[in-house]
């Protein structure tokens, strides 16, 4: 909610928008987004494919489309609602097959001074991170300055700032608008271009090193992992970035069940393995030894909660970005 607050803060304050102009948030979510720019005097619409949370949204207060962003859907908003003078899509473009089509739609809903921000994974942040859980199925695209200024311009769209975010590991913000916009480019475009040249980062060396350490953190995990070979362990986390993260270091094998603090996945089971997804409780009722981290990100937040697991004589794992115990 913070983070969405100073969001639209910013955003207000650079673009300074005038009141009632509109803003559109693709894959708005739940609204929270648009809640903070309506906080300043602007009309919102969100369009979230999802059915059930779009209209959970409107009948929130923020009327939400429950649409992809295609381009009948823009011609209907242009239609009912008038060109946007900001439209947002934050964590959504990684997962769309045809992003063009989508540059293409945003194109032509904006306001002739109007601006597109996105904020995405940033493919430097995931090599320097060993983030590569993030690489599923769903993420298409794993976005940097270099392509992704030369692709907008394809599309007659223009970068024009762009903002390193802690969001998913490291994200970038980038602000964008059409290729006849009236606002001139920063100097953090090329910087961040410059900054992408002097790491390397599209040759193809900095992959074969990040492989190279994905792999020699799969070693030193299992390593761990075998020394426990006679202690109960559980998991904790079953997002998708902990399902990626179990496969591909072949981590099934090592517990019995996972827990996760989202009651909607629990009394699930995990992908394939078909472990059962519990409370975190459980693996205080049934006295485990160790809990592997799968959702290493946060583990900081997780062993705080459960420090009296640890006072019990517990062991945490963390796989990641260097495998360790914390007992």
């Amino acid at each position: 909610m913070e983070h969405f607050s100073n969001y639209a803060r910013e955003v207000v304050e650079t673009i300074k928008p005038k009141k009632e102009e509109l803003v559109i948030d693709i894959g708005s979510n739940d609204g929270t987004l648009l809640q903070s720019f309506r906080g300043y005097g602007l009309r919102v619409l969100g369009i979230e494919p999802a059915e059930h949370i779009a209209k959970k949204a409107t009948e929130n207060g923020t009327e939400t489309m429950p649409n992809f962003f295609t381009s009948d859907v823009a011609s209907s908003i242009r239609e009912r609602y008038g060109k946007a003078k900001i439209i947002t899509a934050n964590n959504v473009l990684s997962n769309i097959d045809d992003l063009g089509h989508v540059i293409d739609n945003v194109h032509d809903l904006l306001t002739p001074d109007g601006v597109f921000i996105t904020e995405v994974f940033y493919l430097g942040d995931l090599i320097k991170n060993m983030v590569f859980d993030y690489i599923y199925h769903e993420h298409l695209d794993y976005h940097s300055i270099i392509p992704l200024k030369y692709f907008l311009e394809n599309h007659k769209m223009q970068l024009l700032d762009v903002k390193e975010v802690p969001t998913k590991c490291g994200s970038l913000r980038c602000i964008i608008q059409r290729s006849d916009g009236p606002h001139k480019e920063a100097e953090s475009v090329m910087h961040q271009i410059t900054k992408e040249k002097e790491r390397g980062l599209h040759e193809p060396g900095i992959f074969s090193e990040f492989n190279k350490k994905i792999i020699s953190a799969r070693r030193n995990l299992e390593e761990i992992l075998e020394r426990s070979e006679k202690k109960k362990i559980a998991a904790y986390g079953a997002s998708i970035t902990c399902t990626a993260l179990t496969y591909h270091f072949d981590l099934g094998r090592h517990f019995s069940f996972i827990v996760d603090d989202n009651p909607t996945r629990q009394g699930l089971y995990s992908p394939g393995l078909h472990r059962p997804v519990l409370s975190p409780e459980l693996f205080y009722e049934r006295k485990m030894d160790a809990v592997l981290i799968l959702a290493w990100r946060y583990a900081d937040s997780i062993i705080k909660k459960n420090k009296s697991f640890l006072e019990r004589g517990g062991q945490f794992v963390i796989p990641l970005p260097e495998a360790r115990i914390i007992s």
